[in-house]
């Protein structure tokens, strides 16, 4: 545990000299702001203009679920930029033959900031939500956001050989999360064209208020872990060969 901490600690003073990756982790404070008071100003400014009653307040359940998935996108971002600097310079392959260890280098890097990433998500939408989001909502969207961002670690890790090529990867990767928006927009049968990403089925249980639907996404986004970690570790151990 000791080794794992040390590990964690090691990640958190790269972020410190990171100027780009320490705004990274504020960022999803800002939009919370922006979400929480910018938005329903905006509102109110487009509705006296136009004289209907609403413009954008039938979106702002999609609001909130997008935003429920920013922090956690934010934060296993930022953990996937320092890993793939780690795999850059081939410290990688000394950590895994320490006392850290492979399950240890994992933990450290994607499962604390996992843990971090739950509770900060949990707190940032109790707080800037634009709807009256239940306590169980809120953890589930937390869980979800929370797999969602590992998600995108991953596919960052797994496709990018370097920290410019995971900046555009990691660009692409959020595009998953636009799963949940389909329901929200197509009625028809057509909406599960995207329902292999979770964010999917994400989205459909708040849009119908059906928490039960939140089960396939977390089967999913087990499935994408699995495979993603398993193709991660698997370019790890190449390089190591």
């Amino acid at each position: 545990m000791r080794a794992i901490r040390l590990s964690f600690f090691q990640m958190i003073a790269v972020l410190r000299r990171d100027m780009m990756l320490l705004v990274s982790c504020l960022a999803p404070i800002l939009a919370g702001f922006f979400f929480r008071f910018a938005i329903p100003l905006l509102e109110t400014a487009l509705t006296d203009s136009f004289h209907i009653t609403s413009i954008i307040s039938p979106c702002y359940e999609l609001i909130d679920l997008l935003f429920a998935m920013l922090p956690s996108t934010m934060f296993c971002f930022v953990s996937a930029m320092v890993s793939l600097e780690e795999r850059d310079e081939k410290t990688v392959s000394y950590l895994f033959i320490t006392p850290l260890g492979k399950t240890g280098y994992l933990f450290a890097r994607f499962g604390i900031p996992a843990v971090i990433a739950f509770f900060a998500t949990a707190i940032l939408l109790s707080v800037f939500k634009l709807t009256a989001l239940s306590p169980l909502t809120i953890l589930l969207l937390a869980a979800g956001g929370t797999l969602q961002g590992m998600i995108v670690a991953l596919l960052v890790l797994t496709f990018s050989s370097n920290k410019l090529e995971g900046m555009a990867v990691a660009k692409l990767s959020t595009l998953t999360i636009l799963g949940a928006v389909t329901p929200f927009f197509i009625q028809s049968d057509t909406q599960y064209v995207t329902s292999p990403l979770p964010s999917f089925w994400i989205g459909k249980a708040i849009l119908e208020d059906v928490p039960l639907y939140m089960l396939p996404a977390f089967v999913l986004s087990a499935m994408w872990i699995y495979f993603l970690l398993k193709r991660y570790l698997g370019k790890i151990q190449e390089k190591i060969n």
